[in-house]
């Protein structure tokens, strides 16, 4: 899929970790909505507690964090209480995934398969996609981040 920047997100249907059923549309702009393959792996907690870890800096850049994955709510609220982190994470199917074109071939091992590719979207107060990340630094992504919000400003 052609990057997304300039352009809004598509209306997606989405769950946050309380199950509380809500539009991508609904999420007030500027804000972070970075995807992500399953809770409590590896990776995924690397970048998760990144965010965590930086997360006042984002918030104090006006942004608010949001993360998405194909994981189900109660899954989401562990992951949140195992490593106290600060943002809403969002459940979506892979229908949804593929409407946000993060649903993607994947080759490990020589093993091809089709799975969630980590992207993230940084969005602007109008609800366009200022900057996409299509190659996202786990161990730095939230410094990525801050970096272009400022050379966007």
């Amino acid at each position: 899929m052609d990057s997304m920047e300039g352009k809004k997100l598509p209306a997606l249907a989405v769950k946050d970790h309380a199950g509380k059923a809500l539009k991508l549309a609904d999420l007030k702009a500027p804000f972070v909505l970075y995807v992500y393959p399953e809770d409590d792996t590896p990776t995924c907690t690397v970048e998760a507690c990144n965010l965590r870890d930086n997360h006042a800096a984002l918030k104090k850049a006006g942004l608010a964090v949001y993360g998405i994955s194909p994981d189900a709510a109660v899954k989401h609220q562990k992951f949140i209480a195992k490593f106290d982190l600060p943002f809403t994470l969002l459940s979506t199917d892979q229908k949804g995934l593929e409407k946000l074109g993060v649903w993607k071939e994947k080759n490990m091992y020589g093993r091809k398969y089709m799975g969630v590719s980590r992207e993230t979207f940084l969005v602007g107060a109008d609800g366009k996609v200022l900057k996409h990340f299509g190659k996202v630094k786990s161990a730095t992504h939230a410094e990525d981040i801050l970096a272009a919000w400022a050379e966007l400003k």
